[in-house]
């Protein structure tokens, strides 16, 4: 695959300096007013000031220059307006109008981490000693930028621009609901979900284990409970522990870890699953916030203002 990653994502808030206490919060690392960086991907959160919450760009890694000129093929059969250079295309989805570039730019490699040692049924591989989850006491700090969900007037017309046009893959969907796509051997890192209006759903972010889902879920709120939406749970498409967390603009953002990875297209079978089970495997139930942000309305009459 000439795409190998999701480098990074542009917000629009209608509060810039709440939301960027809050992702400072969150584990990541502010290197300019409303620019973060994660522990691996560098810089790939930016926030710009806009009169409602709103998705306005995503960045893909993609290999070379001639990776470009094949995806300009691509999408000009689908009758898009392409912008070009050297090491950059850029291009607006049709249907949610947000910008997406493909940039020219090394694959991302992430330094490998000593497994997180358990003691399982008959075998001790953390001998005499406490778990390490519950010794750590530095903040949790991401490690990338894994995935970007959004719902769309017109789940197909998104979903070809991804795969048709830029080159995306279907790992699995959920029947005539979602679609899970990926650009990298992440189970996916963008998804997209029918939707009575286009909007940001959540991003999410990796960190190293469940005890760093948990803590930074638990640091989070800490002194702001209202920012809890949904977790601790572990998906059942894609497999990843999960809890989420609502930002003051609105957007929910996620911290993930024990993702699925397509390591071979051959090998991985994708599914088509139905109902909530497909949603997730153990945890509560999803709350209504979840499956419908309380603020969709007003997004949609334009009188929203954040939560």
């Amino acid at each position: 695959m000439a795409l190998h990653r999701m480098a990074s994502v542009t917000i629009g808030v209608p509060n810039v300096a709440e939301t960027t206490a809050y992702y400072a919060d969150f584990g990541l690392t502010e290197i300019a007013p409303g620019r973060f960086a994660t522990q691996d991907g560098g810089e790939q959160l930016i926030l710009r000031h806009t009169p409602t919450r709103q998705l306005l760009a995503i960045e893909v890694g993609i290999d070379d220059e001639d990776d470009l000129g094949r995806t300009t093929e691509s999408l000009t059969k689908l009758d898009l307006t392409v912008s070009k250079s050297a090491d950059t295309l850029s291009v607006r989805e049709p249907v949610g109008g947000f910008d997406v570039t493909l940039r020219v730019m090394p694959r991302l490699v992430q330094s490998e981490q000593p497994p997180t040692p358990y003691n399982w049924t008959g075998r001790a591989e953390r001998p005499n000693t406490r778990a390490p989850g519950i010794l750590r006491e530095g903040p949790v700090r991401p490690r990338k930028l894994g995935h970007i969900v959004v719902g769309s007037v017109d789940k197909e017309g998104t979903q070809r621009f991804f795969t048709e046009g830029l080159g995306f893959k279907v790992t699995d969907e959920a029947k005539g609901l979602a679609a899970f796509l990926r650009c990298s051997t992440d189970h996916h890192n963008f998804l997209v979900q029918q939707s009575p209006l286009n909007f940001l759903h959540h991003t999410a972010w990796q960190v190293d284990d469940v005890d760093e889902v948990g803590r930074g879920a638990t640091a989070m709120l800490e002194d702001n409970p209202e920012r809890h939406i949904w977790g601790l749970g572990r998906h059942h498409v894609g497999s990843n522990f999960f809890w989420y967390l609502r930002d003051p603009a609105g957007n929910f953002s996620e911290y993930y870890s024990d993702l699925d990875c397509v390591l071979d297209d051959q090998v991985w079978k994708p599914g088509m699953f139905e109902g909530l089970k497909g949603l997730y495997s153990w945890g509560p139930p999803p709350p209504p916030s979840f499956l419908q942000p309380e603020d969709l309305a007003a997004l949609m009459t334009g009188s929203h203002s954040a939560p």
